[in-house]
């Protein structure tokens, strides 16, 4: 069985349709468990009358997918974030990857939901980071079996770049694209523009390879 573990913090404006996705891959996904944060916006229960489980967390996406994964009872885990979701014929790409290898982690391409250039370009890059760099992020979603998963750590305790650490743990070798496509929201690259926000979040990347506390970096991230 497959778990999806979802981290929310005031999302109720888009988590139910993320949800229902989800679902609609039933019974290949058998429970969605969602990690909440400390939402004001009645997140947790949008989630409990779409059927997940929730689960509260203290704030910061690595202790909240750190929470979600140890509630989660599927020997599979699949994070996806709530403002993002996996598009048609996701299903037979994840049931491919279960029938493989359990030492390897599947992330899916990303896809803006933004008519825009500015936007074909950004998801140009992002092929670019995770085929030269085996950087997947959060918002690509990650696949992976539970012992893996253990293995390497998991996700730290970490309020930003909690899935980098956990792509550095992984390695290239493990990481693999799983042959689908995560639709993502740009709502914050249409908020910032795209190429500020772009810089700020490579200005943050860099920071943390250089080793400065995720907890600094998070508050230029905003």
């Amino acid at each position: 069985m497959v778990s999806a573990v979802v981290p929310t913090l005031d999302a109720a404006r888009e988590l139910a349709q993320t949800l229902a996705v989800l679902w609609d891959a039933a019974p290949l996904v058998g429970e969605i468990v969602v990690a909440d944060g400390g939402s004001r916006d009645g997140t947790p229960d949008v989630a409990g009358s779409a059927g997940a489980r929730v689960v509260l967390a203290p704030r910061g996406r690595g202790s909240q997918l750190a929470a979600g994964a140890a509630a989660a009872q599927g020997d599979w885990l699949l994070f996806v974030h709530a403002d993002c979701r996996p598009l048609p014929g996701w299903e037979a790409a994840v049931r491919a990857f279960l029938a493989g290898s359990r030492e390897r982690a599947g992330y899916f391409a990303l896809a803006l939901d933004d008519r825009r250039q500015a936007a074909r370009c950004l998801e140009a890059l992002v092929a670019w980071r995770c085929r030269v760099c085996a950087l997947p992020y959060g918002d690509q979603g990650l696949l992976i079996h539970r012992t893996l998963y253990d293995a390497v750590g998991g996700h730290p305790a970490i309020p930003l770049m909690e899935d980098v650490a956990l792509a550095r743990r992984l390695g290239r070798a493990r990481l693999q694209p799983l042959g689908a496509t995560m639709l993502a929201s740009a709502r914050r690259y249409r908020r910032d523009g795209y190429l500020r926000r772009s810089l700020r979040n490579l200005v943050c990347l860099s920071l943390y390879f250089a080793g400065v506390p995720p907890a600094r970096i998070a508050r230029l991230y905003g």
